[in-house]
């Protein structure tokens, strides 16, 4: 299959990626500054200008999404909105755009995380563009078939324990290899509307 991975160069990216070009599909990774593709995919405009480069692909994944930490009461309309336009309305727009673009039976696989389901302190932002992420693949779902459409929703990551351990205090973590094959599954496989949830 031909994939678009957005996020490629990531910790998350390159073990997706890894894990998908292992599997002989041929994977093309998407970045605002480095990957074989250069694009904002927080830009509606700049999503579809990557879809007039790419040209028909297979499935498109998604591993990247930006969102601002803060205590509740220290967050501003903006900081949500910017929650919303790096997380939630960027892997949207890959969808509603990518319908046209995307083989018939094709797929895309989102990113949301444990904290749509489980919330730390300072998550609210991140929590809210999770869970409107998941909303979407499920109503999504019911519109687009053939094409399929689900979520990968992992907790922290084994490797990133040292940095981001304290932040989420006796929540398993997941290796960054069963990440990956969640995304395989989604790819490779026939389930739509589905949030894979890993802890």
């Amino acid at each position: 299959m031909k994939i678009l991975l957005i996020g490629g160069v990531g910790t998350l990216g390159t073990a997706v990626g890894s894990a998908l070009t292992e599997r002989e599909h041929e994977v093309i990774t998407v970045g605002r500054a480095t990957g074989d593709l250069r694009f904002d995919i927080s830009d509606p405009e700049q999503t579809a200008a990557l879809y007039e480069q790419a040209g028909q692909v297979d499935a498109v994944v998604s591993t990247a999404g930006d969102v601002p930490y803060k205590p509740v009461v220290e967050l501003s309309a903006e900081d949500y909105e910017s929650a919303f336009r790096g997380k939630v309305r960027s892997q949207i727009e890959l969808v509603r755009q990518g319908t046209r673009r995307v083989a018939e039976r094709g797929s895309f696989t989102l990113i949301t995380g444990v904290l749509s389901r489980d919330p730390i302190p300072t998550s609210s932002a991140a929590s809210m563009a999770n869970g409107a992420v998941e909303a979407f693949v499920l109503a999504a779902a019911k519109e687009i078939a053939p094409q399929r459409v689900n979520a990968v929703s992992p907790t922290v990551f084994t490797e990133s324990l040292e940095k981001y351990g304290s932040f989420f205090p006796g929540i398993p973590p997941v290796d960054l290899a069963e990440v990956a094959q969640a995304y395989v599954r989604s790819v490779e496989g026939a389930d739509t509307g589905r949030i894979y949830t890993l802890s």
